[in-house]
C-alpha cells in the first residue's frame, strides 16, 4: 500500500515540470489571438440567470451599447449573463469573444461567441480578462463574479495595474454588499474612502457605458495636457 502510495505521489511530481508547458500553450494562444482584438470590455456575471432575467436582458444592451462605441467584448463564454454580453456584441457587430474554462461539468460555449478560445487554468484565463480590457462591466453572479471583481480592484487598489473603469451593474442587488463595506470593512479601517472609489455602481446599461466614456474622456485630456 505504503509503495503504491510512493509511486502515485512520484507520477504526479513527474507531471509538474510538464505543466508548465501547457500553461505556456495557454498564454501564448491567448496573447496571440486577443493582441487582435483591439479595444475591449470584458464583462462578467452569473451563469445561471435564464434569458428571461432582467438581468440578462440589461447585459445584453450593454453590450450591444459598447459594440457600437467600437468596443469588443469578453465574457467567460457559458450561459446566462455571458451569453447575454455575448449576444448583445454580436447583434452590434462587434467582436464577441468567448473564453471559456473547461470544468467538470461541461460549460458549453454560447452561440454567440465569434471568437473563442478554451482554458484549463482559471489563473490563465483570468489574466486574459483583465491584460485586453478597458473596464469591467459586472453583473449579479455568485463565487465567480466576486472573485473577478475583487481580484480587479486589489490590483488597482495595490497598483499592480493603472486604474480602470470597474462598473458593478443593479444598485438593489450589490446594495448588501456595498453597506457591509462601508459600516463593517470601512469602519474597521480596514480598507479607505478612496479605496471606495475605485469602482462604481449604477443601474442602466446607458449608465455603465457613460462610465467608461467619461473616464478615458479625462485620460485623453491628460494625456493631450502633457503633450502641450
Amino acid at each position: 500500500m505504503e509503495n503504491r502510495r510512493r509511486l502515485k505521489q512520484d507520477i504526479i511530481n513527474m507531471e509538474d515540470p510538464w505543466r508548465v508547458f501547457r500553461i505556456m500553450s495557454e498564454f501564448v494562444d491567448g496573447f496571440d489571438m486577443l493582441s487582435k482584438v483591439g479595444k475591449a470590455v470584458t464583462i462578467f456575471g452569473s451563469a445561471r440567470l435564464k434569458e428571461s432575467h432582467k438581468m440578462y436582458k440589461m447585459a445584453e444592451k450593454t453590450a450591444y451599447l459598447l459594440g457600437r462605441e467600437g468596443y469588443a467584448v469578453i465574457t467567460g463564454g457559458g450561459p446566462g449573463i455571458m451569453e447575454a454580453a455575448n449576444k448583445g456584441a454580436k447583434e452590434s457587430g462587434a467582436e464577441s469573444v468567448g473564453l471559456n474554462i473547461e470544468l467538470p461539468f461541461e460549460q458549453v460555449p454560447n452561440r454567440y461567441i465569434t471568437l473563442l478560445l478554451d482554458f484549463h487554468y482559471f489563473f490563465c484565463r483570468k489574466f486574459m480578462f483583465l491584460k485586453y480590457a478597458k473596464a469591467f462591466v459586472i453583473f449579479p453572479g455568485g463565487f465567480g463574479t466576486f472573485d473577478e471583481f475583487f481580484e480587479s480592484i486589489t490590483l488597482v487598489q495595490t497598483k499592480r495595474m493603472p486604474a480602470f473603469p470597474v462598473v458593478l451593474v443593479g444598485k438593489d442587488y450589490w446594495k448588501g454588499m456595498m453597506d457591509w463595506m462601508h459600516k463593517t470593512v470601512l469602519a474597521h479601517h480596514c480598507i479607505s474612502v478612496e479605496d471606495l472609489r475605485i469602482f462604481q455602481v449604477v443601474d442602466t446599461p446607458q449608465e455603465a457605458v457613460k462610465v467608461i466614456k467619461d473616464f478615458y474622456k479625462k485620460e485623453n485630456k491628460k494625456s493631450n495636457g502633457k503633450k502641450s
